[in-house]
C-alpha cells in the first residue's frame, strides 16, 4: 500500500513524501532527504487524480504511517 503526500506546483500535484507499506509489514520512506533506495524511491511523475487510482486519507493517517 502507498501513501502520498503531494503539494500543487505549477498546475501539477508533485509527490513531496510517499512510502510504501509491504505486504509483509516493511516500511520504506521516501522523501526529498532520502529519494531512493534499493527498494525503490519517491516518485519523479506528477500525480494525475483523474487517471491514478487514488483514496485521500486524512493528514494524521498519512503522519501515523509515516513515524511507524
Amino acid at each position: 500500500m502507498w501513501y502520498i503526500e503531494a503539494v500543487p506546483d505549477r498546475g501539477e500535484l508533485v509527490a513531496i513524501r510517499q512510502t510504501e507499506l509491504t505486504s509483509a509489514g516493511r516500511l520504506h520512506r521516501y522523501s526529498w532527504e532520502h529519494l531512493e533506495d534499493e527498494h525503490g524511491g519517491l516518485t519523479d511523475q506528477a500525480i494525475n487524480p483523474e487517471e491514478d487510482l487514488l483514496e485521500i486519507v486524512p493528514t494524521e493517517e498519512f503522519q501515523r504511517v509515516w513515524t511507524q
